[in-house]
């Protein structure tokens, strides 16, 4: 059972989420928060595998919310959820160490996958924002040094961290690149130890910083 935990001031917006939510047998949710200081409070209390943190509230908003909650010794995985395709919210959740993005239009499948996903270690970014943001964060961070672990990145990975960049799933990449999710999903592995990175989003920041890819 995946645990998750709904943070929005607005208690319209997070029934809504949980009635949605509530269809799969396999989330649950144990608590609502309805600012950062109480997202806080209830992620230490309530241990939960994936927290929806909404971008605007009193008091402490998410992105901040987020970042505090991702300095603490064993950090939770955190969508945003907002209503605004902005490319500096999206950015400033990255940056800030959330697994994903997400808007507030997402359907209950697209809501649920992405909680999936998250909870088993993956990055979550609505498509339609991916590559724009990445790159663009990548043109925000401190210029980086020429980098030996990209001579490790063979070609197939190469590959396959482009098809990150555009936003794929993993049966996407496999289906693009002709492989079996479970090859793709080993060859995501081989990259992630090899730059020592956490998840794919990172993976792809590094890349653009780097020349892997260009936009």
């Amino acid at each position: 059972m995946i645990r998750v935990v709904l943070v929005d001031d607005q208690e319209l917006v997070r029934s809504g989420v949980r009635m949605m939510l509530e269809r799969f047998d396999d989330i649950a949710v144990v608590g609502e928060a309805t600012n950062g200081y109480e997202a806080l409070d209830l992620i230490e209390a309530a241990r939960p595998d994936v927290v929806l943190m909404d971008v605007r509230m009193p008091a402490m908003d998410g992105i901040e919310a987020t970042r505090m909650a991702m300095s603490r010794p064993e950090p939770t995985a955190i969508l945003v959820l907002t209503t605004f395709d902005l490319d500096d919210f999206v950015f400033d959740a990255l940056d800030a160490g959330a697994s994903g993005f997400l808007l507030k239009d997402a359907s209950a499948a697209e809501l649920s996958s992405a909680i999936r996903a998250a909870a088993a270690g993956d990055a979550v970014l609505a498509p339609s924002v991916t590559r724009r943001v990445v790159a663009r964060a990548a043109r925000r961070a401190p210029p980086m040094a020429p980098d030996p672990r990209a001579a490790t990145i063979t070609d197939r990975e190469r590959e396959v961290v482009t098809a990150l960049a555009d936003g794929l799933s993993n049966a996407e990449i496999a289906a693009r690149l002709y492989l079996s999710e479970a090859t793709v999903k080993s060859h995501l592995t081989s990259i992630l130890n090899k730059l020592g990175l956490r998840d794919r989003t990172q993976v792809v920041i590094w890349a653009f910083r780097t020349g892997l890819i260009v936009e």
